[in-house]
């Protein structure tokens, strides 16, 4: 069965949440006295603090899209070494047969600046196979073996490409879903911990019960942090 998309509980970047986190934890450790009366001790806290830095090492999603970016731009020099092996090889085919003759469209190039990357690995890999095929009388136009291991080695490296571009793909997207599954638990957790200060300061101090407030919207945390800052 295929998973279901996950989705983010917060509005707010990352390091909005990651900065929100610790600011509760902060307020936490101060006021740990009466969350010990919720059940909600040092040991606790601490996992919550340990969970938050590992979100924030770990790469967040530009890092991972510039790594997809690096490797795909290889598939791309990778693609053009095949199309320029091929042209090569057609070159001396068309000096025998017209591009009207079956001989000819067996190679299957006319459009090879449309393909896919999986048509052009498997039109390269077929014009070898019907080079050699026609090898009798292709031998005069100096088609030789050199130009077709040629293509044969840039197929190869266009596939390598091709799976190592896919691998990055597929990294990424589990990265994505595990990081937005771990700011889930951290949102979880952050409110918990909001709720129960509240809770300990609603009758008694208006300031601290603020200070657990949060702010769903971005618009609001960015007003919010301002105003820490000044």
């Amino acid at each position: 069965m295929k998973k279901q998309k996950v989705n983010r509980k917060y509005n707010f970047p990352d390091a909005d949440l990651y900065q929100m986190c610790m600011d509760a934890i902060r307020l936490a450790k101060r006021d740990l006295a009466h969350f010990k009366e919720y059940n909600y001790d040092g040991r606790r806290l601490k996992g919550f603090h340990d969970r938050c830095a590992k979100f924030i090492e770990g790469p967040d999603d530009d890092e991972l899209l510039g790594d997809q970016m690096i490797v795909t731009d290889k598939k791309y020099e990778a693609a053009d070494q095949v199309r320029h092996a091929v042209r090569s090889v057609m070159t001396r085919v068309r000096m025998k047969f017209s591009n009207r003759t079956g001989r000819y469209r067996k190679f299957g190039t006319a459009k090879i600046g449309d393909m896919t990357d999986a048509q052009l690995l498997f039109c390269g890999r077929r014009v070898i196979r019907v080079a050699r095929a026609q090898w009798p009388f292709l031998e005069e136009t100096g088609l030789n073996e050199g130009h077709l291991e040629k293509l044969a080695n840039a197929c190869k490296r266009f596939e390598q490409a091709m799976n190592i571009q896919q691998d990055k793909v597929a990294d990424r997207d589990i990265a994505v879903e595990s990081r937005i599954d771990i700011g889930n638990l951290l949102y979880d957790e952050m409110i918990k911990v909001c709720d129960i200060g509240k809770d300990i300061w609603a009758e008694t101090d208006r300031a601290k019960y603020d200070a657990y407030c949060i702010y769903e919207s971005n618009n609001e945390q960015k007003i919010i942090a301002k105003s820490k800052q000044s």
